[in-house]
């Protein structure tokens, strides 16, 4: 799966979700770190990357719906430290199928996964 990492999640994600097998890269590596909403989620589709973020201004799901991107995930944790968000992401990863949230809205908390999937 190809995986873009916001500038908000932990730089130890890059290496723990490409050792599972995901091309990953984040907004820090293709220097576009501190750019718009609107200029990072453009470079992740046009790269054919799943987005995941911490960024709210992606959880409007009339804005972003499934099915009308490659994929995008928010994370939602009560206290979003580096350690945690970098356990939390690679549980989820290691118990889940990342490539069936292609297309979709997947949100993550502390103790659920949602995943929002396009219409059929």
């Amino acid at each position: 799966m190809k995986v873009k990492l916001d500038e908000n999640l932990p730089e130890s994600l890059l290496h723990s979700l490409s050792t599972l097998g995901h091309d990953v890269d984040n907004v820090r590596l293709e220097g576009i770190t501190g750019q718009s909403d609107p200029n990072v989620w453009q470079a992740t589709q046009d790269s054919g990357r799943f987005l995941i973020t911490q960024d709210l201004d992606f959880s409007d799901t009339r804005r972003f719906s499934p099915g009308t991107h490659h994929g995008l995930m928010l994370v939602r944790l009560r206290v979003p430290g580096r350690l945690a968000l970098a356990a939390r992401l690679n549980e989820v990863f290691r118990a889940e199928d990342p490539t069936s949230w292609a297309r979709c809205i997947v949100l993550l908390t502390d103790h659920k996964l949602r995943v929002h999937r396009p219409p059929v």
